[in-house]
């Protein structure tokens, strides 16, 4: 299967490391005008050195303000990744106020932002789009120590699906990818090169093995394009069966 974006503007959030990362490239690749936003101009810097036809934003999207004026700075956007996300791991009685907002404002509100701005220019164009946000399996299976991170997903499963209703009409998709543990580079900070902290998982999962990159990329392309042109308001697991466990 093969999709194109030829003509398309696409805006990818987080997307110097990891998934965002593959995913800008893999948009250029599809024929898609790419802006990648990203807090890192050192990751910026060097994506554009490998796709030069990139166009780089910094932002930390934990700064509403600056936000604002980097998300209108890119002009009119047709495909939209809420890609950006952190993780703090505490356990539940030690959770700190200042780390749940640091997660929250990163993993929800600025998609909410975000998603505003992009939204509003397309509903004014009248040209639909879509809108694909990055969540996880741990919003329905928790993780201890994962509070905020998980209590972000599920938030974030809930806003995406009252997306979907309230810009469904403008013909704007909104749909979520919720991979269980991804191998990046925020994954094996906190442990998860490990196969001592993996296998629990790993048991779990039919296929044997943790999700790769591209398999969330490869997801991600499919829901932005005309492929799913029905699919609105979906949270589509990418686990290897975790589930069925």
């Amino acid at each position: 299967m093969e999709v194109h974006f030829d003509g398309k503007r696409a805006l990818v959030t987080g997307a110097g490391k990891g998934i965002g990362r593959d995913t800008a490239k893999a948009l250029v690749k599809c024929g898609a005008e790419v802006f990648a936003l990203s807090r890192t101009q050192e990751d910026l810097d060097s994506l554009v050195q490998e796709y030069p036809g990139i166009q780089p934003v910094q932002c930390d999207l934990g700064d509403p303000e600056a936000t604002k004026a980097a998300v209108e700075s890119v002009g009119p956007i047709d495909l939209l990744v809420n890609n950006a996300g952190i993780i703090i791991l505490q356990p539940f009685l030690d959770v700190t106020l200042d780390a749940f907002d640091k997660v929250m404002n990163t993993n929800v509100r600025a998609v909410l932002q975000v998603s505003q701005i992009v939204a509003k220019g397309m509903v004014e164009r009248g040209t639909g789009g879509s809108i694909v946000n990055l969540s996880s399996l741990v919003s329905k299976s928790v993780l201890k120590e994962h509070t905020s991170y998980c209590a972000s997903k599920g938030a974030l499963d809930v806003m995406s699906k009252v997306m979907a209703l309230e810009l469904g009409p403008h013909k704007i998709r909104v749909n979520t990818v919720n991979p269980t543990v991804v191998l990046t580079d925020m994954t094996r900070k906190i442990g998860y090169g490990d196969p001592a902290k993996a296998g629990p998982i790993l048991a779990r999962i039919p296929l044997g093995k943790l999700v790769e990159v591209d398999d969330v990329v490869n997801a991600i392309l499919y829901l932005l394009s005309d492929k799913a042109a029905m699919v609105n308001g979906t949270h589509l697991p990418i686990e290897g069966g975790f589930l069925t466990s």
